[in-house]
């Protein structure tokens, strides 16, 4: 055969894929022709050089991401919008917990406004409803001092209609604080000043069981008027302690 027959068939013999019907008459050709065998010779070389480089290249790391993040198929930025019941009960799983949530502070709340309702009922119908008998607020507030880790301060109830009959030494919630009792038209008022915290930082007035109450917080302490007078008489009471405590 001629060099130009042999010459396509030279790659395929390179690479090992020549068939075996040929092979005897290509090795043939290459031991009579010289310019077969150089070329062929040629191309051996140049293959082993390039696997030679190929075995000592070592792609990095970053190269290897690079070209990972290049041939991946895109990621599904969205996979609960192919999953629409994953979402809904993601949600419901949200929903509940925050329904938890609220729950257990509700009942917290009103847990501590039931405990301060019972202990204004407590004292009006006691036989000592307070410790300190006097309706000087001078008398009063000292009474408190290094019982209580906190001072606070007692309105002048001069021109108003409301009357201090005293106070008494109260624990709630395991920590100390205290209760003072007025009068108003034959309606007796509590008024609550304890530490501010849990439960009582959400506590908000309310209308239970006949007792109205009012709250707010001044100065780290919680205030709360109870009392079975009206809404008014328990605010105006509560304005005049705040004003004390300016």
């Amino acid at each position: 055969m001629s060099c130009e027959v042999w010459a396509v068939r030279l790659d395929a013999y390179v690479d090992g894929e020549i068939s075996a019907e040929e092979l005897p008459g290509l090795e043939e050709h290459l031991r009579t022709c010289r310019d077969c065998a150089a070329e062929a010779l040629g191309r051996m070389q140049m293959k082993r050089v390039t696997r030679a480089a190929a075995m000592r290249f070592i792609p990095s790391q970053d190269l290897r991401r690079r070209i990972e993040k290049s041939i991946a198929p895109p990621r599904n930025r969205t996979p609960f919008l192919l999953n629409p019941v994953l979402a809904i009960a993601a949600a419901l799983i949200v929903v509940m917990a925050i329904s938890s949530v609220l729950y257990v502070r509700r009942a917290q709340r009103e847990q501590a406004i039931a405990q301060l309702l019972d202990m204004h009922v407590a004292a009006l119908a006691s036989t000592k409803p307070v410790d300190v008998v006097s309706s000087d607020r001078h008398t009063v507030k000292p009474w408190f001092q290094g019982k209580l880790p906190f001072t606070f301060n007692l309105p002048e109830l001069g021109g108003s209609q409301y009357q201090l009959d005293g106070g008494k030494l109260v624990y709630f919630r395991g920590q100390p604080g205290a209760q003072l009792i007025y009068e108003l038209r034959k309606h007796e008022l509590s008024v609550f000043i304890v530490p501010d915290g849990g439960a009582l930082s959400e506590m908000s007035d309310v209308k239970k069981n006949g007792f109205c109450t009012e709250s707010w917080t001044e100065a780290g302490l919680r205030y709360v008027v109870i009392s079975d007078a009206g809404g008014a008489d328990v605010h105006a009471l509560g304005e005049l302690l705040r004003t004390a405590q300016r």
